[in-house]
């Protein structure tokens, strides 16, 4: 029961659903979701742990990046169905159709000062 009320926990807030939707689009650092969020470092954090412990999602190291995507190989089935399925629920929001936009534009060069 406790798998199942972390993926519940992980779906209840709008922003971290729009973190899932920017991470379908393409691979993103902390930076660049904050930019796209306008929330603070610790909450993005924050965000972000809730939806690794869940499953959601995965970091990778890369050089001076830690990158986060989408986990394409979750333990839990059940994660790659909800995955497929946020496209039926919130793709026509205004929210996620103008974060779609803003995530192309995003530049973790100009944005991380590293």
């Amino acid at each position: 029961m406790l798998d199942k009320t972390k993926i519940f926990k992980a779906l209840s807030d709008p922003n971290r659903l729009r973190i899932l939707k920017a991470l379908q689009t393409r691979v993103l650092c902390v930076c660049e979701i904050r930019e796209l969020l306008d929330l603070a470092n610790s909450t993005v954090s924050q965000h972000l742990k809730i939806l690794k412990e869940s499953g959601f999602i995965v970091e990778q190291k890369e050089g001076k990046w830690v990158n986060y995507l989408i986990n394409q190989h979750p333990s839990d089935p059940r994660i790659n169905t909800i995955l497929t399925s946020l496209d039926f629920w919130i793709n026509d929001e205004q929210t996620i159709i103008n974060d779609k936009i803003k995530v192309q534009k995003l530049d973790r060069n100009k944005l991380c000062g590293i």
